[in-house]
């Protein structure tokens, strides 16, 4: 049984997409990690330093793939708790996080997130089925 309504921070760069910053890299092989996830109810955040054009092209990237944010840089409904700006979420996808499996691919000098391993820990923790 999968874990239902799970707010998940989902990096960018380098981990949904690779590396090309400011443009926007090749799919990652997140899509359909993310499309099972949101099929499960959790409830993606991205959570990004991309601002103003370049975050808005990020989103796009999303809708494009129909991939549905329940929010962008923030949790909305830890307003009604504290008062920080950190993101609050049960799960952080991010290439940079210790622990996260990575990969070196072709087009990129620095390694990007690992979908294939990570699918396989969200299954695991019970994220996904």
């Amino acid at each position: 049984m999968a874990i239902r309504d799970a707010v998940i921070a989902v990096d960018f760069d380098g981990t949904v997409v690779t590396h090309a910053y400011p443009s926007v890299g090749e799919d990652a092989g997140a899509v359909p990690v993310l499309k099972e996830l949101t099929a499960n109810g959790c409830r993606l955040i991205l959570h990004t330093m991309r601002h103003g054009k370049l975050l808005r092209q990020a989103e796009d990237w999303f809708r494009a793939r129909e991939i549905p944010l329940w929010a962008v840089n923030e949790n909305p409904s830890q307003r009604k708790w504290t008062s920080s700006p950190k993101v609050h979420a049960d799960l952080y996808i991010d290439d940079t996080a210790l622990g996260c499996p990575v990969k070196f691919v072709e087009c990129c000098s620095r390694p990007v997130a690992d979908w294939e391993r990570i699918r396989e820990q969200l299954v695991r923790e019970g994220f996904l089925d």
